[in-house]
């Protein structure tokens, strides 16, 4: 029995967060404390009908009311409407994610996946390879990288430039993929058993490609410029980084 109550509660908040408005209705206390009348201006609803949508967010304690009248947004559903954006962001891109896995990162970033919500979908492979190759030549700072083997001839030297400029470059390969000094003399390597992701990202620009259902490399992903993107994806990078392979920096002959 106490389970099949659980069961109703969850199937209860569901219900609150499938209506738009009273996710709009969250979304805007996220900012913000208003009062009823400045709620419903915004909404464009009615005082009446603000009201009783605001009481249904107050009992499930996804709101509150306070003392002067204005409502807020509790910690409780400030992290449901965080867990929201991760599937709302699943659910925009649901043909992509239909033919992709994104079971092959860890649980932690699946869970943060709506930190992706500011990003281009990008199914032009062309496209996406050029962004790489971008952000790798524009970083000014940093440059964080996976692939599935050593980097394309032509990016080489810009590589060995931007290590001379002070540009801290890493990248991570597969383990049957040593780097030599044919591969970018100075730069960071190591290496993992499975590349999971193809992803690269600096100070300034971000991009990720997952791979499909099977296990096939795509080169079409999400790219962006958004900070929390950039974080997301530096995070993701760090995670493998941290678990793979070290191999000595080759040096220039």
């Amino acid at each position: 029995m106490e389970k099949e109550a659980e069961d109703t509660r969850v199937d209860e908040l569901f219900l609150e967060l499938s209506s738009e408005t009273r996710l709009s209705l969250l979304r805007i206390l996220e900012t913000s404390n208003l009062k009823t009348q400045e709620i419903a201006n915004r909404i464009g609803m009615t005082a009446t009908e603000a009201v009783r949508q605001l009481q249904r967010l107050t009992d499930a304690l996804l709101i509150q009311r306070n003392p002067d009248g204005s409502y807020s947004i509790t910690e409780y559903g400030r992290t449901m409407l965080d867990l929201a954006k991760s599937m709302e962001f699943v659910f925009e891109h649901k043909g992509y994610f239909s033919t992709h896995d994104l079971r092959q990162i860890p649980s932690q970033f699946v869970s943060r996946i709506g930190e992706l919500s500011k990003t281009k979908l990008s199914l032009d492979t062309m496209e996406t390879m050029d962004v790489g190759q971008r952000i790798l030549s524009e970083a000014k700072e940093f440059s964080f990288a996976t692939g599935e083997g050593r980097a394309p001839a032509l990016m080489i030297p810009i590589m060995n430039e931007q290590v001379r400029k002070g540009v801290k470059m890493k990248f991570i390969v597969p383990e049957s993929q040593v780097p030599t000094s044919a591969f970018a003399p100075n730069v960071e390597t190591r290496g993992l058993s499975f590349i999971p992701v193809i992803m690269v990202v600096s100070e300034r620009e971000a991009a990720i490609c997952f791979r499909f259902i099977g296990g096939r490399a795509d080169y079409a992903g999400f790219i962006g410029a958004d900070e929390v993107f950039r974080n997301w994806v530096n995070d993701l990078f760090l995670y493998y980084w941290n678990r793979a392979s070290r191999y000595p920096i080759p040096k220039e002959e």
